[in-house]
């Protein structure tokens, strides 16, 4: 068991040039958690009292919202395990990203408990409620239960109550998440959302802006979320900055950082399955354009 803990540790330090698999299979040969001693070091923004590294992992991928057609939700569903999803938390951890975006999904709840228990690097939880309006309420409680320590309304659910005039709704929402002692936020699609909600004097924390609308990833649609982000002084992360995998790293990556200020963020998932290196690329790109 010493030699195939030192071969993981070993591995690690030279990055994922050897590929996700190889890291896969000593993960699971050992125990799931494990991360170099000192993790790199990543710039960090504040979500209202909470630090978290300026890349957060995003979980879409996780949960096979692949925002892709064909089989590549089936694919993302079978390909994240229990043991992958863990395995890719540290090593998110151990390029220095500090946070995961996800929703309080069924499956997650149990899973983030039995990783923090067996040491698990990758600590803070930002809870994404999406389910149903006469729900939401509930989710969110159950998501702070759960070990979340920051919760935002999903882009979708907040899009619709603006589109019916509900600002009402989104507010108690908020304010409820606020009730609870975290930071509370808000996502969008729409950047006019955000903004109605700056208006209004909400009491938000912080936003998640989408770079793009889902329905068709119009370049334009990106330009329209940058301009939206910088007019809004509350912490914003960008996130869908690579188009749901349209667009490559270098590209999304340098865009993003070239448009948001230094108090903004910006959440990526990631799928190693078919592009080994993934997380160790993204970090890299971010600590390098906010150097």
């Amino acid at each position: 068991m010493m030699t195939s803990e030192m071969g993981r540790r070993d591995f690690v330090r030279q990055g994922s040039a050897l590929g996700v698999a190889a890291m896969l299979e000593s993960t699971l040969a050992c125990r799931v958690g494990e991360t170099p001693a000192v993790a790199a070091k990543m710039p960090t923004i504040k979500l209202g009292a909470l630090e978290v590294s300026r890349l957060i992992l995003g979980s879409n991928q996780f949960w096979g919202y692949a925002h892709q057609p064909g089989t590549a939700a089936a694919d993302m569903k079978a390909y994240y395990t229990d043991e992958r999803i863990m395995a890719t938390l540290d090593e998110a951890a151990s390029h220095g990203i500090t946070a995961l975006a996800s929703p309080p999904e069924q499956r997650w709840l149990p899973l983030f408990a039995k990783y923090r228990e067996g040491g698990g690097k990758l600590r803070l939880w930002i809870a994404q409620p999406h389910g149903k309006p006469e729900q939401m309420k509930e989710e969110i409680t159950l998501a702070v239960k759960g070990g979340a320590q920051a919760v935002f309304i999903q882009g979708g659910r907040a899009d619709e109550q603006f589109a019916k005039g509900r600002m009402d709704v989104l507010r108690e929402w908020v304010e409820h998440i606020k009730s609870l002692g975290v930071p509370a936020g808000m996502a969008a699609h729409n950047p006019a959302v955000h903004l109605e909600a700056e208006k209004q004097g909400f009491p938000t924390d912080f936003y998640f802006q989408c770079f793009y609308r889902p329905e068709n990833y119009l370049a334009e649609d990106r330009a329209k979320a940058v301009e939206t982000i910088r007019q809004i002084e509350k912490p914003v992360v960008g996130y869908k900055i690579l188009a749901a995998g349209r667009l490559a790293a270098e590209e999304g990556f340098t865009f993003a950082f070239k448009h948001l200020h230094r108090k903004d963020g910006v959440c990526v998932g990631v799928y190693p399955k078919d592009r080994p290196g993934e997380i160790s690329e993204n970090a890299q790109l971010a600590r390098k354009l906010t150097a």
